[in-house]
């Protein structure tokens, strides 16, 4: 081999190194961007997977939140359970559900009002709330709330029997009252009910007029029991039999005379001298008839100030136009003012009397019967 051979083995010797460290330079400045590039993919991996991370956390927080504000939303808070301790509430008349329902809440009773809306809707009874007390607890369930809120568990009802009620009519209020059956009242007034002697086993009359406080509870005995217990109470304060005993007549008679002036007067004022027209009737004139309208419509079980001539022919043993003296017991429960006029009429001669003018209450009396009949015709153009 020659020495150009050499030279360009030599040359091409030379002429490769270079470029083979040129070469090698560039693989190791390639392997560190490599690196520089997968720790950079990898930060941005890192970053990229935080920040989804973050998103997926804000996304269901925000999720989470949302569907608790929808769930209470369309699930109201409610307690579980039947509560516990001891509330008192009051139902006012007229309350509506909702009426109700923001009180239980706001005596925490309730969790919501709208729990409680719901519940009695659910139960079907929104319109079946009656006024009263009730013994409900703290923190129960509005569906056990809405259990407890039935008329039956009311604690006291306070309830108001008028003056002249016939006892058919107290029957009907006291059921409306206490949700029992009227018939319970009828038969409970055929019991031991601590009616005096002089009732002769029946309850007209002696079912005394006042205010009072009836729990549900009460059988319907006990109920009419309190009444009669009442009315015993004021004969005893009033002597009843022995001023009915000074005026000639019996317990019973008196009574039958108050309750004939509970129902014929127009005002309290006007009783005493009622009283005295039906004692003048009695005893001044024995031919004499009482001829009230009360007694005729009480024997024909219909009310009424004027009867009819068909009325006028009952055979009833109230028809006092045809019998004579009085009617064989009470035609209602009079009050206080009633059996006081009765035990202390008014002095007068009186034989008539006619309410002239019904819608003022305006009575007139008079021992002449032309006048009477003058009366009538006056009773006539104002009530026809």
């Amino acid at each position: 081999m020659n020495d150009l051979d050499m030279d360009f083995l030599l040359g091409a010797e030379d002429d490769d190194g270079p470029p083979r460290r040129r070469q090698a330079g560039s693989r190791s400045q390639q392997r560190r961007s490599r690196r520089r590039r997968k720790r950079q993919r990898r930060k941005g991996f890192a970053a990229t997977l935080f920040a989804i991370v973050i998103i997926v956390g804000v996304l269901g927080g925000a999720g989470y939140f949302g569907f608790t504000w929808v769930r209470g939303v369309v699930i109201p808070k409610d307690f579980t359970g039947p509560g516990t301790g001891e509330v008192v509430v009051e139902i006012k008349d007229g309350a509506t559900a909702t009426d109700v329902a923001q009180m239980l809440e706001e005596q925490g009773v309730v969790a919501s009002a709208r729990a409680f809306v719901n519940a009695i809707g659910a139960a079907g009874k929104s319109n079946s709330l009656q006024p009263g007390e009730y013994t409900l607890r703290k923190a129960m369930s509005a569906e056990a709330a809405v259990a407890l809120l039935d008329p039956k568990n009311r604690v006291l009802n306070r309830l108001t029997i008028r003056e002249g009620l016939r006892l058919s009519k107290i029957f009907t209020e006291l059921s409306t009252a206490t949700g029992k059956p009227v018939d319970d009242f009828r038969k409970a007034a055929r019991a031991d009910i601590g009616l005096p002697g002089y009732a002769k086993g029946r309850l007209e009359g002696f079912a005394f007029p006042a205010t009072y406080e009836v729990n549900p509870k009460f059988s319907a005995e006990q109920i009419l029991t309190a009444m009669v217990d009442r009315f015993n109470q004021t004969a005893e304060h009033i002597d009843l039999e022995g001023q009915a005993k000074q005026l000639g007549f019996t317990p019973r008679q008196v009574i039958t005379i108050a309750s004939i002036v509970q129902a014929e007067s127009g005002s309290v004022q006007d009783m005493p001298k009622i009283a005295r027209v039906i004692y003048n009737r009695l005893t001044r004139n024995p031919q004499m008839k009482l001829e009230m309208d009360s007694t005729l419509m009480y024997g024909l079980n219909k009310y009424g100030i004027a009867a009819s001539n068909a009325d006028l022919q009952s055979t009833s043993p109230y028809n006092t136009y045809k019998r004579p003296g009085l009617p064989p017991g009470p035609i209602s429960n009079p009050g206080d003012h009633a059996i006081e006029a009765a035990l202390h009429p008014a002095d007068g001669n009186w034989l008539y009397f006619v309410t002239t003018d019904p819608a003022r209450g305006i009575t007139k009396f008079t021992d002449k019967e032309s006048e009477f009949w003058k009366l009538r015709d006056e009773f006539n153009r104002n009530h026809g």
